[in-house]
């Protein structure tokens, strides 16, 4: 624990807790609408403005959450208007976003493989105090959303019609919920890299659905689930010299595979200890004509 003595590492751990938090927030809706991978999707138009901010020698964080914000609200709207299915504008986010997020750092000043590399799988020893500060006020302003606007976007996740019929702002809360998801997406980057960004979106959710009921519960322990998995993820990397953002996915998916294991055991410990009562038979039989 001795590298936990330099303030990058305190830097490192601040900003994967607050991802932690985060991304399941917003993955437990994206969960719900069926639209899991859209933050692999948004990560990769993330990288083109990734490219531009180091085209024109400005802050790529802030240029990826533009572009980002621009393309999840335009699939959104290209998605709503029916002319495009959701998985066929996603996977023109997938193809056009790499490229053109390829071709940009290549025309960059800074075009190396490391540029690349640390938004691709991240780089959080690399994370500075601007960036702390970035992910701090993004973080927090992803997690008030997501709570204060929890009745609306259930409603609309769950069906978007009557939630329009009801008189909710659909349009408002599906673009909100698409910035979210960019906002997310970017500050992410700086933790587990673009690539595996959906991971801590969805893991913490999945593990989460296996022994809660309500909405509100699952949530709840789809953001202890994110905090532990990302705090551990720091520690046991600065422990084995292994990339932290995937070690913290490893340790999710761990999480999630321990909790199916240990909810499967206990529904046949309940079931062989509280065998199912004999049903009494009816008192009248139909006959099949």
């Amino acid at each position: 624990m001795d590298l936990f003595q330099y303030d990058f590492m305190m830097r490192a751990l601040m900003g994967a807790l607050i991802i932690g938090l985060a991304a399941p927030a917003l993955g437990i809706y994206l969960v719900q609408r069926r639209l899991s991978l859209i933050g692999d999707g948004i990560g990769h138009v993330a990288l083109t403005g990734v490219g531009v901010g180091l085209l024109l020698n400005q802050s790529p964080v802030l240029s990826a959450v533009i572009v980002a914000a621009i393309g999840a609200v335009g699939v959104e709207l290209i998605r709503e208007r029916g002319r495009t299915s959701g998985d066929l504008a996603l996977a023109l986010l997938f193809y056009g976003g790499i490229a053109g997020g390829v071709v940009l750092v290549a025309l960059s000043d800074d075009a190396n493989s490391n540029s690349l590399v640390q938004y691709l799988f991240g780089s959080l020893i690399t994370t500075s105090p601007e960036d702390i500060a970035v992910i701090a006020v993004l973080g927090a302003a992803v997690l008030i959303a997501m709570v204060a606007f929890r009745p609306a976007l259930f409603a609309v996740c769950n069906d978007e019609e009557y939630a329009r019929v009801s008189g909710l702002p659909v349009r408002a809360l599906n673009i909100v919920m698409a910035v979210t998801t960019a906002v997310t997406v970017t500050i992410a980057m700086r933790t587990v890299g673009l690539l595996l960004v959906s991971a801590l979106m969805v893991i913490p959710v999945a593990a989460a659905q296996q022994v809660t009921r309500g909405f509100r519960t699952t949530m709840a322990a789809a953001m202890v689930i994110g905090l532990v998995a990302a705090g551990a993820g720091v520690v046991v990397s600065a422990e084995a010299d292994t990339p932290p953002g995937a070690t913290t996915v490893i340790l999710a998916l761990a999480v999630f595979v321990a909790i199916t294991i240990g909810a499967a055991g206990w529904r046949i410990v309940r079931r062989r200890s509280h065998p199912p009562h004999e049903v009494e038979p009816p008192d009248v039989v139909l006959q099949k004509v």
